[in-house]
């Protein structure tokens, strides 16, 4: 896998194109307070070729009531309501993902409270039409820090480098930032909705390096990602947060989700570049042998973390045979 140019991102797609056609995934529950803004950064995209998938997980107050608002007032077509699984927004995502009735040339996740770039689907539609239609492909992005208020409160962490060995340990781009290509879909359908992966955008990042394909980390940020209490995940790039990231690589609390990830790939073993599954091999004894064997399988691994003090912490939780 290796990281693409992306000259010329952002450079307008031209007057009257209409260009390849994006299904935005969006997930809902009970999101009536911000929804509306999110709805109309959709509208104002400067690419006009898209169309929403709602998946409500079972909306108690008026989220439901203004996706219909909406869809009242788009062009028939343009945003489609379906009722989700009801078993969190892990498996919400992912039934639209597997949806076979969504088809589309891309597809870009979306969260029920954030504020997109006017040229969000723009940038990432740029470099994703440079790579080869039968290469898996996936964007991703910084974003932009917003209080509940839409006042901005800083930047999520920039990682350079996506690959494998980072993706066995490190998640490094929110799903409200990821459009990827059909190519990366029919993995994600082969591998199934029922996974029992924490989490959708993490398993994206780890399906696309895995079998081969490309990662673009976009370092400007494309969306005003909302931080409030009722976010399911937020983004805290403080010290104190990072260190209690860390604390809890280091207790053990990761381990289960690594153990998850790994079942996961396994059903995409066959898609699996030949190197990649070495590291993973290596990975998974890393985990579950003797200190130095232990060790010496995640050095050849090659698995790594996005900073020093990340990767510490790595050696450290596979030391204490908490990896």
């Amino acid at each position: 896998m290796t990281q693409l140019c992306m000259e010329n991102v952002g450079a307008p797609l031209g007057m009257g194109r209409v260009g390849p056609k994006v299904a935005i995934l969006l997930g809902t529950f009970c999101g009536q307070q911000y929804l509306a803004e999110q709805l109309r950064s959709f509208e104002s995209q400067t690419h006009s070729n898209w169309e929403v998938w709602t998946s409500d997980d079972g909306s108690t107050d008026d989220t439901l009531e203004i996706l219909e608002r909406f869809r009242g007032l788009w062009p028939a077509g343009r945003l489609l309501i379906h009722a989700g699984p009801a078993k969190g927004f892990v498996s919400n995502f992912l039934a639209l993902t597997c949806n076979a009735k969504i088809q589309a040339d891309y597809y870009a996740y979306s969260d029920q409270d954030d504020i997109w770039e006017l040229d969000k689907l723009e940038r990432a539609l740029r470099w994703l039409e440079g790579v080869p239609a039968n290469v898996p492909a996936l964007y991703c992005a910084r974003t932009r820090l917003i209080d509940s208020n839409n006042r901005e409160i800083g930047l999520s962490p920039s990682f350079g480098n996506p690959r494998f060995a980072n993706a066995l340990v490190q998640s490094i781009a929110g799903g409200n930032t990821m459009v990827f290509n059909n190519a990366a879909r029919s993995l994600l359908i082969r591998a199934g909705a029922q996974l029992p992966v924490v989490f959708h955008d993490w398993w994206v990042y780890l399906a696309v390096t895995g079998c081969g394909g490309e990662v673009f980390y976009d370092p400007v940020p494309t969306l005003r990602y909302r931080q409030h209490g009722a976010n399911v995940i937020g983004v805290n790039s403080s010290w104190a947060a990072r260190l209690q990231r860390l604390r809890k690589l280091l207790q053990g609390q990761h381990r289960k989700w690594y153990e998850d990830n790994i079942a996961a790939l396994r059903k995409l073993e066959d898609q699996l570049t030949p190197e990649n599954r070495k590291i993973l091999s290596h990975f998974a004894k890393a985990r579950k042998k003797g200190l130095i064997s232990r060790l010496i399988h995640l050095s050849r691994s090659g698995v790594r973390r996005q900073t020093w003090l990340g990767n510490i912490a790595l050696f450290a939780a596979v030391f204490f045979k908490k990896l």
